[in-house]
């Protein structure tokens, strides 16, 4: 594998794919959805998960006053939602009714669960820090929603059944495929 080595860095995709989620809000009836591939889990106890936005986006603004916010992960099917919600701005555009969003109720929130999520997670503001030219968000996970139908026994997505939307950069989008799926046990490989 031949490799380039440049000190200027550019957009850097190398580190994709990512899974692409749709971070929700609403703050007085305002509700907005943005699409985010900078996110991760923080910690299991407490459960708390990250999310990387500018801070001039509408979003933002709406979680820092609602102080609440949900990350929805939605299947490849609908990976056209993601790019609608990515490309539009919720200070001009109603979100929701221009793309026909559907809605759950939420738990313990105000936030939106998108009824074409697999999985969602309702999240209490719980810090939020600069880094650069984005804010690092980061909420404790206070609800969870999740279709068990396309779940294994141990909780991870059955790639038979749902097809994840990935985010490669660039605008480009992809999904996994069941049959790249294989075991490898730490403790068995930590030990060669």
């Amino acid at each position: 594998m031949f490799k380039v080595s440049v000190e200027s860095v550019g957009d850097f995709y190398q580190h994709y794919p990512k899974v692409a989620a749709i971070i929700t809000v609403n703050a007085g009836g305002k509700k907005n959805a943005m699409a985010a591939a900078w996110h991760s889990a923080v910690s299991f106890e407490p459960p708390l998960y990250g999310v990387s936005i500018a801070p001039k986006r509408f979003t933002y603004q709406l979680i820092a006053q609602s102080k609440a916010f949900g990350v929805n992960f939605v299947p490849f099917e609908v990976v056209e939602l993601v790019a609608s919600v990515g490309g539009s701005d919720g200070k001009e555009v109603d979100k929701f009714g221009k793309f026909g969003i559907a809605e759950e109720q939420p738990l313990k929130t105000s936030v939106p669960i998108l009824r074409d999520a697999y999985t969602a997670y309702e999240c209490e503001l719980l810090d939020s820090r600069t880094y650069g030219d984005h804010v690092w968000v980061v909420g404790e996970i206070v609800a969870v929603h999740f279709a068990q139908d396309v779940l294994t026994a141990k909780g991870t997505l059955d790639l038979d059944k749902l097809k994840p939307a990935l985010y490669l950069g660039g605008e480009l989008y992809a999904t996994a495929d069941s049959r790249s799926v294989r075991f490898l046990d730490r403790r068995t490989y930590g030990r060669r």
